[in-house]
């Protein structure tokens, strides 16, 4: 209950800047503005924020034209079902013509088999040298038309290949980008939910341990309102490039949402991912944070953490959920801090819960 508390908080407060931003503009109140701040809020769509603020910049204000186009270039769900159907056409096309050009060249081959038959038949009935002669070089001349349109085939075979395997970089390159946060390059929550449903199903079936690891960036929102959301997005970036010097090998890293972020570690007991949790704590504080346009010093950057490991019969929300109320315990017991579920804090966090 306390981190669903925690969870409520947060996006109350990325409500209020979408709804002050909303006010101080001028805009309409409605759905498509309201989805365009939120998001800018919470600084998750690093392009978003660049196209608004250079606009703001330039102009001083947004025109519905621009809300629309901003909604467009970088909110609207439909623009990657948009260039994954695109890439489908054009693999099925390239398709359609592969099976035109065989259907056409198997022709050529029926004929070319029958134009064998009937010159052989000629042949057996040959009886002059100039009978001979022509019907030997009517044969040689066929031969080569079937070898010319072989080679056709061929070539139009790899360079078909070629595209075909062109597109599916490009397709692989969206099934990436649909899964990583933009903003810190780590995977994004739809990333993770997949990751440890299958890390928590390999760990059950192989009796190895698995553990989870939720951080959240303390005082995030007061350094946001007092910095601006342009540092905002330096420190989660921050985080995410710690996280991702700290974490090697099969451990999956996420940007859970907002200023939270998950790392599963299969093959990973309690005691060792505690280890792991406390090394991206002391890494991430001993960064001093500059502000980029001015150089000014903003202090450090500290994380809280929870860690959970799996038990028989946990599925991924009881996972979650323990490492959730490890992470609530440790910002409730004064915040850069590691708690695991094995903690006396954490067993207070669970007693006033059930309480």
């Amino acid at each position: 209950m306390a981190a669903l508390q925690d969870d409520h908080d947060r996006t109350m407060a990325y409500a209020e800047v979408a709804l002050s931003q909303i006010k101080n503009l001028r805009h309409g109140a409605v759905p498509r503005n309201y989805e365009i701040w939120y998001v800018y809020a919470t600084g998750y769509n690093p392009e978003l924020n660049k196209a608004i603020n250079d606009t703001l910049a330039e102009r001083g204000s947004l025109t519905d034209a621009d809300l629309d186009q901003l909604h467009d270039s970088y909110l609207s769900h439909g623009r990657t079902t948009d260039r994954i159907d695109r890439i489908g056409a054009r693999v099925a096309s390239e398709i359609d013509d592969i099976m035109a050009l065989l259907a056409e060249t198997l022709g050529s081959t029926a004929s070319f088999g029958d134009d064998l038959r009937g010159e052989s038949q000629k042949l057996s009935l040959a009886t002059d040298h100039d009978q001979i002669k022509a019907i030997v070089e009517r044969l040689v001349a066929t031969t080569r038309d079937m070898q010319q349109a072989n080679s056709a085939l061929e070539e139009r075979l790899s360079t078909s290949k070629q595209e075909i395997a062109n597109l599916q970089v490009s397709l692989d390159a969206i099934r990436a980008e649909s899964l990583t946060d933009p903003l810190t390059g780590l995977g994004n929550r739809k990333h993770f939910d997949r990751a440890v449903h299958e890390a928590i199903r390999t760990a059950s079936t192989s009796q190895q341990p698995l553990s989870l690891l939720m951080m959240d960036i303390d005082h995030f929102k007061s350094f946001n309102d007092t910095y601006g959301h342009l540092t905002g997005d330096q420190v989660l970036r921050l985080v995410g490039l710690t996280l991702k010097q700290s974490i090697k090998g099969q451990d999956i890293t996420a940007r859970y949402g907002g200023e939270e972020f998950a790392v599963v570690l299969p093959n990973t007991p309690l005691r060792q991912a505690i280890i792991v949790a406390d090394n991206i704590r002391r890494l991430v504080m001993s960064k001093e944070l500059k502000k980029k346009s001015t150089g000014e010093i903003l202090g450090r950057v500290t994380l809280s953490a929870g860690v959970s490991t799996l038990k028989p019969h946990d599925d991924a929300e009881a996972l979650i959920e323990r490492a959730d109320s490890c992470l609530y315990a440790a910002k409730r017991n004064g915040r850069n801090r590691v708690i695991c579920e094995s903690d006396p804090e954490f067993s207070c966090v669970t007693q006033a819960a059930v309480a």
